[in-house]
């Protein structure tokens, strides 16, 4: 398994507002797909930081033009983002895998990291987007085991419980934009009530994001 690590910046309605109110996101994109010229992004970003600064974020997002679709629950949005040229995700090939959601820092950076069994797929990935990006570098980029990759090593951290509610709210989409259903139908699913099914994707979740953005935020300069 190859594995790579990416730090990008560039006109980004996501970084530019990390920068602007000084939080970070954690977030996936969907299916890029392109119509008329137009490259569409539809991607889910959950907003950590103070609070009245993520409510600022986002209310200027809302006024964002190349944005649309937006809906948001607390500090968790779905939006779909337009843009005339390129982004990072353009560059996505269906071979690869993210290996966790992409991080944006308070300086506006993303941070990148893809998998991949085949490494010529991982270095036209590298190739690509470090020369479409001017402010871009390369982390990490090397060969690992399975059980090292991200994931693999949180998730025996997990209980039982918490693993599963967390696997079936992937499966059935509770990630995805827009989402494909609801604690009703996940606890119903997971055959608990939805208090019980809601606190343990919750404490799975408090204990992903924290080990995410450590791991994230890890500098491993390494080719």
């Amino acid at each position: 398994m190859w594995v790579a690590r990416v730090r990008i910046r560039h006109d980004c309605v996501i970084g530019n507002r990390c920068r602007k109110f000084s939080v970070t996101t954690l977030g996936m994109p969907f299916s890029v797909y392109v119509e008329d010229g137009v490259t569409y992004a539809p991607q889910v970003q959950t907003i950590y930081g103070d609070k009245r600064r993520v409510e600022a974020f986002i209310e200027d997002l809302k006024a964002e033009k190349r944005i649309s679709g937006l809906e948001h629950e607390g500090n968790v949005i779905f939006c779909i983002e337009r843009r005339a040229d390129r982004i990072p995700s353009s560059h996505y090939h269906q071979k690869l895998f993210y290996v966790r959601p992409v991080f944006v820092d308070k300086e506006g950076y993303e941070h990148w990291e893809v998998a991949s069994w085949s490494r010529d797929i991982i270095m036209d990935f590298v190739r690509s987007v470090t020369r479409d990006f001017r402010e871009s570098k390369v982390l990490k980029l090397k060969k690992t085991k399975i059980t090292d990759i991200y994931f693999s090593h949180l998730m025996p951290r997990l209980t039982e419980r918490q693993k599963a509610a967390l696997l079936l709210a992937q499966e059935r989409g509770w990630y995805s934009w827009p989402r494909k259903t609801d604690l009703s139908e996940l606890s119903r699913a997971m055959g608990v009530s939805v208090p019980t099914f809601r606190e343990h994707l919750k404490r799975a979740e408090e204990k992903v994001m924290p080990e995410l953005v450590r791991s994230v935020e890890e500098k491993e300069p390494q080719m």
